[in-house]
């Protein structure tokens, strides 16, 4: 009887990650996040890991979120001990073969012109835009401050656009 029970669970949870896998093509794209956001503020970040199994590379160019005005692919340097923000104006190359991590703390997707709060628990819809495989709907987990240990690392809060 207990092993009946064991498989029906592990096949639930199972279920419940590759829901948050999205593939096309060559391109799988896992686990898109993003974290709570205080009240007023104007600007979130989205995060991704893109794997290219494919053998010709592909670049991310964009992309929309359905609580955002503006959708921006952003990487963060250091410049005289100071972290700072900068655009990708040309994208992000997705080497074949390769995995991409768009992470806090480095390169990320800058939601600007948010609606509303983004809040934990309430996903939302968004879409990559790659050159080569084109627009993918994806939907971004909320999760909250300190649930990554990178949390510490990130600069988003007060940025400006």
């Amino acid at each position: 009887m207990r092993l009946p029970i064991a498989f029906a669970i592990s096949v639930a949870l199972t279920g419940v990650t590759a829901a948050h896998e999205f593939k096309t093509g060559d391109l799988v794209i896992d686990h898109p996040w993003s974290r709570t956001t205080p009240s007023g503020a104007r600007t979130g970040a989205g995060y991704v890991t893109v794997t290219n199994n494919g053998t010709e590379t592909d670049r991310l160019v964009g992309g929309s979120a359905e609580i955002s005005e503006g959708f921006e692919l952003h990487t963060s340097v250091i410049v005289d001990s100071v972290a700072k923000m900068r655009p990708l104006t040309n994208g992000l190359t997705i080497p074949a073969g390769a995995t991409v991590t768009l992470e806090p703390g480095g390169t990320h997707a800058m939601l600007t012109g948010i609606k509303e709060p983004i809040q934990k628990g309430k996903p939302f819809a968004g879409t990559l835009v790659f050159e080569r495989a084109g627009e993918v709907p994806i939907e971004f987990m909320v999760e909250g401050f300190g649930v990554r240990p990178e949390a510490a690392a990130d600069a988003h809060g007060g940025h400006q656009p």
